[in-house]
């Protein structure tokens, strides 16, 4: 075993999410101070210009070769380190031989994959393994599904306080959000679509709220899923469908599963986008099932790729990232009938600036705070890895917000 002399690298760093967490990583602990850290990828060239663009206060950022192919490359990494970030995607494509390695060398590991079948065969494959080596495995580490996991964990402790029982049924409505969407996002999704477009048992995977609960999770509630324009009587407005409802809803019943039933054995929860009303609503739902269907089917994702969607490396200015922010609003009803409203804020696009201040909080977490989060090792969650002591990160560090209104 090399020596680990470094509390984190972060793989993937000259990927469009990884140079914006290199940049906040540098502003918030410059690169060999209280954090000390590493970037690493396949190409020097392009490491080397990262680190010139990350200008002085990077002068001594060490630069690793790693190549996500080469299991012996990945090996030599993640053997310096205490934590590795991943940005490396799409996961299911480049992402197994990292995890694998991290999971046997005993390396805590996070990612903000939001593809669940992949996280799901992660898991299986590797969970006993993790255990054995003590790694602690954290994937959707960003917006994917960082704010609705620890919304609702935020909720649940406060309506256990207040109620003296957690809240059975929540709804999480995205108030207002503005930012924009990467390449590498774009080519996550186009991969499921793809990958599903052939397999039915993964169309049905992706259909099970419960995908990730473990296959003896005992679950039976029949979870709500907003799948067009509907009004809310809870929140009083019309929604739309959202569009990493699919995921982040998978990630809180995982939590959930994670924490013997916390939430309770027959615990609901949905996820939808707030609209100015029934037009809106419907306008909403039309477009983002014209868009899954053609990217569904081979001619029109081809003709998406290359005429309208942005390629991989490409994605919001500094500007726009900026200038994004999400308002989310959490609803939870206990059995008894007792209400309870919260909401999670963030001030940058919720895709990009947002995600690169939580993926690096959950990697310094994870280095510096293990005494006070108490987790061991395997595959968890956000939520059930980190909880409130992440949360208070987020608060201090990420420029997020955590309320009871």
């Amino acid at each position: 075993m090399a020596e680990k002399n470094f509390d984190i690298i972060v793989f993937g760093a000259t990927s469009f999410v990884g140079e914006i967490l290199c940049d906040y990583m540098v502003a918030e602990y410059g690169v060999d101070e209280d954090i000390v850290w590493a970037a690493a990828g396949r190409s020097i060239g392009k490491l080397d210009a990262l680190k010139k663009k990350l200008g002085p206060s990077a002068k001594h950022l060490e630069l690793i070769v790693a190549d996500a192919d080469s299991e012996h490359s990945l090996r030599e990494m993640v053997e310096r380190a205490d934590v590795i970030i991943s940005t490396v995607g799409p996961y299911a494509l480049y992402g197994e031989k990292l995890v694998k390695v991290c999971a046997e060398t005993g390396t805590d590991y996070c990612d903000l994959t939001g593809e669940v079948q992949w996280s799901r065969l992660m898991g299986e494959r590797y969970g006993d393994v993790a255990k054995k080596s003590g790694a602690r495995i954290i994937h959707s580490c960003g917006f994917d599904s960082i704010p609705s996991d620890l919304g609702v964990h935020f909720l649940q402790s406060q309506a256990r306080a207040k109620f003296g029982a957690p809240c059975e049924r929540v709804k999480m409505g995205v108030k207002a959000m503005k930012g924009g969407m990467s390449g590498g996002t774009v080519a996550s999704l186009l991969n499921v679509l793809k990958e599903a477009k052939d397999k039915p048992e993964l169309r049905a995977e992706l259909a099970d709220p419960y995908s990730l609960c473990g296959r003896e999770h005992g679950f039976t509630a029949r979870q709500p899923n907003v799948t067009f324009a509907a009004f809310d009587k809870d929140f009083n407005v019309w929604v739309a469908p959202f569009i990493m409802a699919g995921i982040n809803t998978r990630v809180v019943h995982q939590s959930n599963a994670l924490s013997e039933k916390s939430y309770g054995e027959h615990f609901e929860y949905s996820e939808a986008m707030f609209m100015a009303g029934r037009m809106q609503a419907t306008g909403a739902s039309l477009a983002m099932g014209a868009f899954m269907g053609l990217a569904s089917v081979g001619p029109t994702r081809s003709l998406l790729e290359k005429f309208a969607l942005p390629k991989p490396g490409e994605g919001p200015t500094p500007e726009q990232q900026f200038k994004g922010y999400f308002d989310l609003r959490f609803k939870g009803e206990t059995s008894k009938g007792e209400v309870l409203e919260v909401k999670v804020t963030g001030d940058r696009d919720p895709g990009y600036g947002s995600t690169a201040k939580m993926l690096s909080q959950a990697a310094v977490c994870l280095a510096k705070d293990k005494s006070k989060t108490g987790s061991v090792a395997g595959f968890y969650t956000p939520a059930t890895a980190m909880g409130d002591v992440l949360r208070e990160r987020l608060i201090k560090f990420a420029g997020m917000t955590f309320e009871v209104l």
